[in-house]
């Protein structure tokens, strides 16, 4: 259905792709997942979409998200100070039988959630690793590996990801964080539309401030 009848919104339903996999999966309104994209409890916000071939596990991702093809969130960890990394001791299940998974290693996987935020774009084959945090506004650049946490509006990239620079300076990120645009009624995204398109950042905060 459109939202509440009105004919200037599209159906609001996610939409996933016949190949895509979720298993304990939350998804916002207008959510698109596309092929063969695998999630397993993550919480994606409206508006977000993931581009082919993203996995991500242990998440909790804002709205406004732009994922690449790719990209992988909450990267599997693995026991580096066992015996093995090999997956045999944490899922003995797979090779032998009488012998479970290890419920303290998925539980120590479980506690390091990555949080994304609002507005953060991914680019293609990206890797997040566990129990980072990236801040709201945040681009990471392709092929980047992300091991430790991205102040909003800040630009990374490489191995291991590294600051490049700040989308906008100081006053400015602070301004659209008080914003939250975010959390807008749609039919207050839908007027503003146009002023995103058309106005410089400054005089798009100037005006849309002070709409209560």
């Amino acid at each position: 259905m459109t939202q509440d009848g009105d004919l200037r919104f599209q159906n609001s339903e996610p939409r996933i792709h016949s190949t895509a996999q979720l298993k304990g999966v939350k998804l916002g309104r207008y959510v698109d997942i596309g092929e063969r994209v695998i999630l397993r409890d993550v919480t994606v916000g409206d508006f977000t979409y993931f581009e082919r071939n993203g996995e991500g596990i242990y998440a909790d991702i804002g709205r406004f998200c732009s994922i690449a093809s790719h990209v992988r969130i909450n990267a599997l960890e693995h026991p580096m100070e066992r015996l093995t990394t090999h997956k045999v001791s944490y899922r003995p299940n797979e090779y032998f039988r009488y012998l479970g998974v290890d419920g303290v290693f998925r539980a120590r996987r479980q506690q390091r959630r990555v949080t994304i935020g609002h507005d953060v774009w991914i680019g293609h084959g990206a890797v997040i690793m566990p129990g980072v945090t990236i801040g709201h506004g945040a681009v990471i650049g392709a092929n980047a590996v992300v091991t430790r946490d991205v102040p909003p509006y800040t630009i990374v990239g490489g191995v291991p990801a590294r600051v490049i620079r700040k989308r906008f300076a100081d006053d400015i990120v602070v301004r659209l964080l008080a914003l939250n645009w975010w959390d807008w009624p749609h039919e207050r995204l839908y007027e503003a539309i146009p002023d995103i398109q058309d106005m410089d950042i400054e005089a798009f905060l100037t005006k849309w401030e002070s709409v209560g």
